[in-house]
């Protein structure tokens, strides 16, 4: 057997599914936990109090521990369910229960920063909950397949746990909540976007999963009703999937912008007669703040034609000079002149070493004539004249080039002399590259 071979039967053998998975366990499992009453009530209604306070207090480790209790994973997977084996009940069921566990959560989550003592001077965790990205898409389709896979599996583990605190699906209805309460509805309908975003997705992967493992589809009477209930499935699919494929594509578009605008206000930082202090990115639009002098038309053309290369057109680029909206803003370019003075004092010590190194590197090889002279006249008072040269030795069959230094000492000594200096020089210099020519006057 061939090592593809191999490698290939063993990658099917560890990757295989075959005796571990029990879908008809999975489909009571999801079917129980899609209902919202009781506990399960309550449960919420704390959970999303303690992600609020979490995100009041910007403490990551509280966020988690609110996700960690949250029942809001169940109609969620329950949607997915019912697409995926055509239970147009099971479907109808998710969707009531998880719009009203979404109303409890934004009323519970209002009613807290309505009534909180506590007030944000800055609100990152609120923040980052109210821009979804194409990141946010793909950790809801990977963690509703781990979700789904997890409630196949026959023996349990902490899948679930981790699924509920990467799909972040609390944090988004709090921010939505902190929104209503304090009539910021830009931190309202991005919240919510990202939710829905994790929550299509979530129930997009769990569809997936359950056509493959090939879940038990509902059967009923009539063929008609079959063929009615699929298509309104099919519907109900398509309807939850194009626009949010669509979102998807506008975020990848958007994000890829952004990570374009970011190389190159990089590469662009510092030019001549001024600096960019600031930056921002909107509506696939970037918006480069400078100091230092007026902008001359060289540099406003060597800028635009630098945008051009990392892919943002000319009326994607806007140039604002001196231009400072409040405090956020001095602050900001305070601490980029400091950015900027930073770089050029690094720039400045990494020339002064280079400098130094080369420096120390022409001390190494000065050669001191003076004293050698005294020294080897000292120990041969015949020699009457030394010259001391550093040069190259070539090879004429080869041409191989080797750095050396050259001793040539007048009158001739005899070859053991010779032998004797070199030998001394070589120690008293530190180089074996010496070589000593001794001629008659």
């Amino acid at each position: 057997m061939s090592f593809w071979s191999s490698l290939k039967e063993w990658f099917l053998r560890l990757s295989s599914l075959n005796g571990q998975l029990d879908t008809d366990s999975a489909s009571d499992n999801i079917r129980k936990n899609i209902h919202f009453q009781g506990p399960n009530v309550w449960i919420l209604a704390f959970s999303i109090v303690i992600a609020s306070v979490g995100l009041n207090i910007n403490s990551t480790a509280v966020i988690i521990g609110a996700m960690l209790i949250s029942p809001l994973m169940g109609p969620i997977l329950g949607l997915g369910l019912g697409l995926g084996v055509n239970d147009t009940i099971l479907l109808r069921d998710s969707l009531k229960n998880l719009l009203v566990m979404v109303v409890v959560s934004l009323i519970a989550a209002s009613l807290y920063f309505l009534l909180s003592p506590l007030q944000m001077a800055n609100p990152t965790e609120l923040e980052a909950r109210t821009s979804p990205s194409i990141y946010d898409v793909l950790i809801a389709l990977f963690g509703g397949m781990a979700g789904i896979l997890e409630h196949c599996r026959k023996e349990k583990g902490t899948v679930l746990s981790g699924v509920a605190i990467a799909t972040a699906l609390m944090p988004p209805l709090c921010t939505a909540g902190y929104g209503i309460a304090h009539g910021l509805w830009r931190f309202f309908f991005g919240a919510m976007g990202l939710f829905i975003i994790n929550t299509v997705f979530i129930a997009f992967a769990t569809f997936i999963f359950v056509k493959s493992l090939h879940f038990s589809e509902k059967r009923y009477i009539s063929e008609e009703r079959q063929r009615r209930n699929r298509g309104l499935i099919t519907m109900v699919l398509v309807l939850i999937m194009v626009p949010s494929m669509i979102s998807a594509f506008f975020m990848i578009r958007e994000n890829n912008f952004a990570v374009a605008a970011e190389k190159f206000v990089n590469e662009n930082r510092d030019f001549s007669g001024g600096f960019i202090y600031n930056y921002r990115v909107k509506d696939n639009k970037v918006e480069i703040y400078l100091a230092g002098e007026k902008l001359s038309d060289e540099d406003r053309a060597f800028l635009y034609g630098s945008a051009k290369t990392f892919g943002i057109k000319e009326n994607q680029l806007d140039i604002v000079q001196h231009t400072l909206r409040g405090s956020e803003d001095r602050d900001e370019l305070i601490s980029s002149m400091s950015d900027r003075y930073d770089r050029q004092l690094s720039a400045r010590d990494k020339r002064i070493e280079s400098l130094e190194a080369e420096l120390g590197k022409a001390a190494k090889m000065e050669i001191p004539y003076e004293r050698i002279t005294r020294e080897v006249s000292t120990q041969y008072p015949e020699v009457e004249e030394i010259i001391l040269s550093r040069g190259a030795s070539v090879t004429t069959d080869s041409l191989k080039t080797r750095d050396c230094i050259l001793v040539l000492v007048r009158p001739a000594l005899d070859s053991l002399q010779t032998a004797r200096l070199t030998q001394w020089l070589r120690l008293r210099l530190d180089d074996d590259s010496v070589t000593v020519l001794s001629e008659s006057k």
